[in-house]
């Protein structure tokens, strides 16, 4: 069965079919069950203290900051409602706490986590896209929040998905794990990088490694893939078969890389999906993270190269 990791698993209907339909959209923003999601500088306004919980509000509110143009991004549809984001960063008024998404995430149920890791991406996109790329204009929203339209040149610009290759190099009953330059303590993970165009998944999964470890890679395998919106990512999973052993690291990245037995990353990964990092101790990314989930596939024997 396919594993659903955390930002993936939304439940809403997206209805790219109706967004371009402008009387649909404002008979969506006239509904009284229609629920809003505030996201101030990125950070999802939230309600419950000690347990937060994503502060959907009703649309009532927002009248104004929707007047004067705030984003607005159409999230979709359930059985009941219609959702919206709003990007809150310039609004002074009726704000509550806000909470950094990489920290919430973990708390929220699954498919609230997905939406939210929708509703930031696209927030995140606009406030970077405001200005074409072809002809230099200012663009406008358009299609409730999915494209930007240059009203000089009128090319579309719409939000993109930037792919990483993530993975665990495996060679007989040891994997390797990496420390990057730019994390301090003693958290290792597994190797990634951005592809490049005209690469196949495979030719990214080795190109990478090698660039990063020195190692070789032969077989690729994929496992599963998540969303990760900081800002816009989709991590693919891999496992690969390392056919070479001596590790030299690519110094711009990586700090320290090395080999580990499969009874020690399972000893990583069940002290990671229990609690924060141990500073004294080394460590993997806690579940929240796909490369979590792909030391506990390999360690715990679920899946092999």
């Amino acid at each position: 069965m396919e594993e659903i990791y955390c930002f993936g698993g939304n439940p809403l209907d997206r209805c790219s079919e109706r967004r371009r339909d402008t009387a649909w959209i404002d008979s969506l923003l006239g509904d009284p069950a229609a629920r809003i999601l505030p996201l101030d500088n990125l950070r999802p306004l939230t309600v419950g203290g000690e347990t937060p919980v994503l502060d959907w509000q009703a649309l009532a509110g927002w009248r104004d900051a929707i007047a004067r143009g705030a984003t607005l991004i159409f999230l979709g549809l359930d059985e009941t409602r219609p959702y919206f984001a709003i990007d809150a960063s310039s609004n002074d008024g009726g704000k509550r706490e806000s909470f950094d998404a990489r920290s919430l995430a973990p708390l929220l149920p699954g498919n609230e986590a997905a939406i939210l890791a929708e509703a930031r991406s696209l927030i995140d996109w606009h406030a970077r896209h405001g200005y074409c790329a072809q002809c230099g204009s200012p663009t406008r929203v358009t299609a409730a929040g999915w494209v930007r339209r240059c009203p000089e040149c009128k090319a579309s610009h719409y939000p993109r998905s930037d792919p990483v290759t993530i993975m665990l190099v495996v060679r007989g009953e040891t994997a390797l794990l990496g420390r990057n330059k730019r994390r301090p303590g003693n958290r290792f993970s597994c190797l990634a990088g951005f592809m490049e165009p005209g690469e196949t998944l495979e030719e990214s999964v080795r190109r990478e490694v090698h660039e990063e470890s020195g190692i070789v890679v032969g077989r690729v395998k994929y496992l599963a893939c998540q969303p990760w919106p900081f800002p816009s990512s989709l991590m693919m999973g891999f496992l690969c078969e390392g056919l070479t052993e001596e590790i030299t690291v690519d110094p711009e990245e990586i700090a320290e890389a090395r080999w580990f037995g499969r009874d020690e990353i399972r000893g990583f990964v069940e002290r990671a999906a229990t609690g924060p990092d141990d500073p004294t101790q080394l460590s993997i990314p806690g579940p929240v993270a796909i490369a979590h989930h792909l030391c506990r596939r390999w360690s715990n024997r679920i899946d092999d190269i």
